[in-house]
């Protein structure tokens, strides 16, 4: 169990939370095999396998006191059975009795059971009593066959039930890992005293155990509680402790904001800052002042002026004689934000400067050059800044767009060797539960209006019956000179991205000659030579292209304010985040928008979200709606954020749980941040193993 309880508890004969599964008894290599398939390598991984559902049997009751339609448990020896093969529905029928009666039981089409139930054995038989013929019956319950070291085996017959594949059934992994159950107090170690068990948790021994047999609904409900709770005690102890790390241990410089200094950013903007921008920019102003790294996440809806804020964060640290660096997922979005830069310096004493991985030779080696001696003040670029070779001589701010697109391994090899402050920025608003866990170490500021003077966005799901007319509507909206997108997905998750290409080249061949023609319609993907990509982007931005056809490139950043209709092809294959970033390029000037998202699907989820769609434009209301829709799984990866798989939790459901550890392993950093009493070192134990080195917790370990 990868950290969930010491990895050094031992079990009787050996056996220990790190011991193979393979070594337990029923297993041996071949089911070994199949474990690890499930994700089940040891003993702890075999505790930590929940069940995906739990079942409720009825106590054991004599034959005389069964009641027709109550379910019940009974136990009896064999006295007869007669397979009646001849009958139009071929049935299994065997005779039991105990002290008190008979009850007949029937299987139907049971032949397969004549190998397994004899003559003389007793077997257990577990279901709902019937009246069939003036007699009482029970029709294809479960049962087994009872032995002496099955004299409580009820419980074979309630508990858990465990996801499972063709070679190894629930119930026999239930076989496996119930005797493990006998040696919890062994194997599990409590993390917390007495005084803290007091907050409604149950023991952690007590837990594991009622988690596999619960005794009934609320000891279930209760071991759930706490398992929940440990899982997001543990990741909100990792956030807590590199939040605390970056406040003691590194040192930024600090970057004070005048009066002065206010006024001469401000008039590189040729409008006012909305209420929100100015809100971030006090709290960004703030944080820079201090020694202690900023570690801030700016969000805001598409198009709401996050590259402004983030712009006066830049010029901010400038003019403290620092350096700015401006990190995006891609080269174009690299592009847009230097070019937004140009239009706002223009004739400022400001250097700037963007690097991407087709800057190569002797002018990015003058341009590394002067970066390390400080002769630029703002370099933009994609990961390519993560380089070795790229060298700031003070570097005074980071800023990171798309921070889901990068993750903390990212982010922590920008600053391993300083500690600039550091500004994430996403315009995927991050429901709370998320910015608690995946975004739990960042402090967070919030643009929720957008500037004034933006049109709206009418989002139409179109019947593929009405695409001819849609098509109609767009020429209409092409001969007033206004621009279009045309978006093609990748066809599924696991294709080559060469099929997704030849989807939005076949569609550009169609639109450019039957749907558009007399219309300059332009292909854009990601695999196009870097200078051919920037130089459609110029000629789209320019108005000599109509319709650009692309493929999820230009999800992110790309600035055209006369593109006023985005065309989503196949809308339905798109997750609901997406589908809203890619809507975000419209609707970025005056003129009313048209996003048309062209699907045809009988899938509920996507039906969901394409509905969602239509009904709103609020970004933060679209990201808890795509929470819902798609769960926490898939938004949630740990591969993603370096934090841990959850394996019982819901962070949706469980969100008050997840306040109250938040709260919890905070509090315990604030007074232990090293974890060395001894009270927490079981707590200790268990945080390094469940993180590893993914959170670079060192000085923990």
């Amino acid at each position: 169990m990868q950290g969930a309880v010491s990895k050094e508890a031992q079990g009787r004969e050996g056996v220990t939370l790190t011991t193979s599964v393979q070594y337990l008894k029923g297993v041996g290599p071949a089911r070994a095999a199949i474990f690890e398939k499930l994700g089940v390598r040891t003993v702890g991984d075999l505790l930590e396998y929940f069940p995906r559902d739990w079942v409720f049997a009825p106590g054991r009751s004599k034959i005389a006191q069964m009641r027709p339609n109550e379910p019940v448990t009974i136990v009896g020896l064999v006295e007869s059975i007669d397979f009646q093969q001849y009958r139009r529905q071929p049935l299994l029928e065997v005779m039991v009795s105990d002290e008190t009666g008979t009850c007949r039981i029937v299987w139907f089409h049971g032949g397969y059971l004549q190998s397994q139930i004899q003559l003389g054995q007793v077997l257990m038989v577990s279901g709902k009593a019937a009246i069939y013929k003036h007699q009482l019956q029970m029709a294809n319950p479960k049962f087994m066959v009872l032995d002496e070291k099955h004299a409580e085996s009820d419980k074979y017959f309630s508990g858990g039930v465990y996801a499972a594949t063709a070679r190894l059934s629930s119930r026999q992994i239930k076989g496996i890992l119930l005797p493990l159950l006998d040696r919890l107090d062994e194997l599990i170690e409590e993390f917390y005293d007495e005084s803290f068990l007091r907050n409604n948790l149950i023991s952690r021994r007590d837990a594991f155990a009622w988690i596999h047999m619960p005794p009934d609904e609320e000891k279930l409900a209760a071991a759930k509680r706490r398992l929940k709770y440990d899982e997001l005690f543990l990741m909100q102890l990792g956030l807590a402790l590199r939040r605390y790390r970056t406040q003691h241990y590194a040192y930024a410089t600090p970057c004070f904001l005048t009066d002065e200094i206010d006024s001469r950013i401000r008039k590189r903007f040729p409008f006012l800052l909305t209420n929100d921008q100015n809100a971030c920019i006090a709290e960004i102003a703030e944080d820079m002042k201090r020694t202690t790294p900023m570690n801030r996440l700016l969000q805001g809806d598409v198009g709401s002026g996050k590259t402004c804020v983030a712009l006066y964060a830049a010029l901010l640290a400038i003019a403290n004689k620092t350096q700015a660096a401006i990190m995006a997922p891609t080269e174009i979005l690299a592009s847009q934000h230097y070019l937004s830069m140009e239009r706002y310096l223009k004739n400022s004493q400001v250097r700037r400067v963007l690097i991407t991985g087709g800057l190569t030779g002797a002018k990015r080696e003058e341009i590394l050059t002067q970066i390390k001696q400080g002769e630029i003040d703002i370099v933009v670029g994609t990961v390519a800044l993560l380089q070795k070779d790229i060298e700031f001589r003070s570097l005074g701010l980071v800023v990171i767009d798309e921070q889901h697109k990068f993750g903390v391994h990212q982010r922590a090899e920008l600053r391993k060797d300083c500690a600039p402050h550091c500004l994430v920025m996403t315009a995927t608003p991050i429901p709370r539960t998320l910015a608690m866990t995946a975004f739990g170490d960042l402090d967070v500021s919030v643009i929720k209006q957008g500037p004034p003077g933006r049109g709206s966005i009418v989002t139409r799901w179109v019947d593929p019956r009405d695409r001819q007319k849609a098509y109609d509507f767009i020429r209409e909206r092409l001969k007033t000179k206004k621009q279009a997108y045309v978006v093609y997905p990748r066809i599924s998750a696991v294709e080559e991205s060469g099929q997704e290409i030849q989807a939005a080249t076949d569609g550009w061949k169609g639109l450019s000659v039957r749907v558009f023609p007399g219309f300059n319609v332009a292909l854009l993907h990601g695999q196009m030579a870097s200078a051919d990509k920037q130089s459609i982007m110029a000629d789209f931005r320019k108005g000599t292209i109509d319709v650009l056809v692309s493929t999820v490139v230009v999800e992110v950043g790309v600035d055209v304010p006369n593109a006023t209709i985005m065309v989503i092809e196949a809308a339905d294959r798109f997750g609901l985040a997406q589908l809203h970033q890619l809507r975000g390029r419209i609707g970025r000037g005056e003129s009313k928008s048209f996003c048309l998202l062209f699907a045809e699907t009988d899938n509920e989820a996507a039906k969901s979200r394409l509905e969602v769609m239509t009904r709103t434009n609020d970004g933060f209301e679209i990201a808890e709606q795509d929470l819902r829709i798609r769960g926490p799984g898939e938004l949630f990866s740990a591969r993603q954020h370096g934090l841990p798989d959850l394996k019982i939790t819901n962070i949706v459901d469980d969100f008050d749980l997840l306040v109250m550890a938040r709260r919890h392993a905070f509090e315990l950093v604030s007074k232990d941040p090293a974890l060395k009493q001894p009270e927490h070192a079981n707590i200790r134990k268990a945080l390094l193993a469940k993180f590893g080195g993914s959170l670079g917790l060192a000085d923990v370990a």
